[in-house]
């Protein structure tokens, strides 16, 4: 959520931020011109107030005088009346302005580039892409043939955009979750956590999926609960409404869970194999810090994900995304692209962010220095990695021409020492 103050005091530079992410409703100005009014009506109600206080003042002056205090009795159940009124529609108007805070976006970095997904920066590339003497396959048919992949009887469970997991291809799912947790943890001080997989709305309100974002989530019917689309949820909320000492900062947090995502705006895309489905499994960093610390935390939370590939040995790239591509709760990503042989072109497995202040305005997440009034956090969050496109990306990577998949070094002694999956 965005600081009406700060809107106020310079609203061409929110404009322009918002131009920049080509976004339009709600406005800036939509924003100004309740703010203006909810700004009036509180004038007009501490007005209304002072007049009840002097009204008070003159009945109990006439009473102790004897007086008829009738009229004055009259003059002030109307003020009451009156003032009532006001405050409602001045309750109406700060409900308005806050859900249209709700619904505009972070301000950007100065350093995020303009335009739209095609000006995304490409940072360093990692790694080599293998080279085949044969057509590489894709994940699907890998796996299938393989028998460690079923997406025929997924669909017979559960409907489209599902993945049933098999032998082999269940024990490196589960091997790359303690992989992941493991280095993260033990190398990069990462505090684990084990979330629950469901929140309240005010919970998905902190990070910017309420309200916005309602229709890409999984709701319970008769019960205010939402299914997680990332741990990220429920790990920026574990202080929300709290005050933190400085003397803390920066909290490091890491959890595996499952992740379920509506996908209401895809419209098909990527709809073949384990790329874009309705529940998957990820690897999630979360950090709170001082607004001074935001920003180098951001670059180490990138590496501590690059890591990942890196022991993998998984090719990738690290892209700066544009103005126009950059998600709604940051200020400023990274996207760390793997390679992927089956496409013949990379593709997102992590994105990083610093969304500054703007989960910790939503969610009252503050801190206090020695002596010092409360101020916000930022937040920061990134994938560690999502691993269903980990497993893509191993499956592609490390395919061999008799259709068996070598394992990653790295990995092995989380699969019993297995050096590849293969056939019976």
């Amino acid at each position: 959520m965005l600081d009406i103050k700060a809107i106020r005091d310079n609203p061409d530079r929110f404009k322009a931020c918002m131009a920049a992410r080509n976004h339009e409703s709600p406005s800036i100005d939509e924003a100004l011109a309740l703010d203006e009014k909810r700004r009036k009506l509180q004038y007009d109600v501490e007005q209304l107030r002072a007049e009840q206080n002097q009204a008070n003042e003159r009945i109990a002056q006439a009473k102790k005088a004897k007086e008829d205090a009738s009229d004055a009795i009259a003059a002030m159940r109307a003020l009451g009346a009156k003032s009532k009124a006001m405050g409602e529609e001045l309750k109406e108007v700060e409900s308005d302005l806050r859900d249209k805070l709700l619904r505009i976006p972070n301000v950007l970095h100065e350093t995020v580039p303009i335009g739209d997904e095609s000006a995304n920066r490409e940072e360093v590339r990692w790694g080599d892409i293998p080279k085949f003497s044969f057509e590489p396959k894709d994940h699907v048919e890998i796996g299938e043939t393989l028998g460690i992949l079923d997406f025929e009887r997924a669909a017979k469970l559960a409907g489209a955009r599902f993945c049933l997991s098999r032998g082999a291809g269940a024990r490196l799912e589960r091997a790359l979750i303690n992989f992941m947790l493991d280095i993260q943890t033990t190398e990069h001080g990462y505090t684990e956590h084990l979330p629950p997989f469901m929140v309240k709305s005010t919970t998905m309100e902190g990070t910017g999926q309420l309200p916005k974002f309602a229709a890409d989530a999984f709701k319970l019917d008769n019960h205010d609960l939402w299914l997680i689309s990332t741990a990220e949820i429920p790990l920026t909320n574990i202080h929300r409404e709290e005050i933190l000492d400085e003397a803390d900062l920066p909290l490091y947090f890491a959890a595996y869970t499952p992740c379920f995502r509506s996908e209401a705006g895809s419209y098909g895309q990527d709809t073949r194999g384990m790329l874009r489905q309705h529940q998957f499994n990820k690897v999630e960093l979360v950090k709170i810090t001082t607004p001074e610390q935001s920003w180098d935390e951001l670059e180490k939370l990138t590496n501590n994900a690059e890591t990942i590939l890196q022991r993998l040995k998984l090719p990738y790239r690290k892209m700066t995304l544009s103005t126009g591509d950059t998600g709604f709760g940051s200020s400023k990503t990274y996207d760390l692209e793997v390679w992927l042989p089956g496409q013949n072109t990379y593709r997102e497995i992590s994105s990083c962010s610093n969304c500054t202040d703007f989960q910790a305005r939503r969610a009252n997440i503050r801190f206090r220095r020695a002596g010092g009034k409360p101020e916000f956090c930022h937040t920061l969050n990134g994938s560690g990695l999502a691993v269903g496109r980990t497993v893509i990306a191993i499956l592609e990577n490390y395919q061999n021409e008799d259709g068996s998949v070598t394992i990653p070094d790295a990995l092995k002694p989380y699969m019993g020492g297995v050096e590849a999956i293969a056939n019976a």
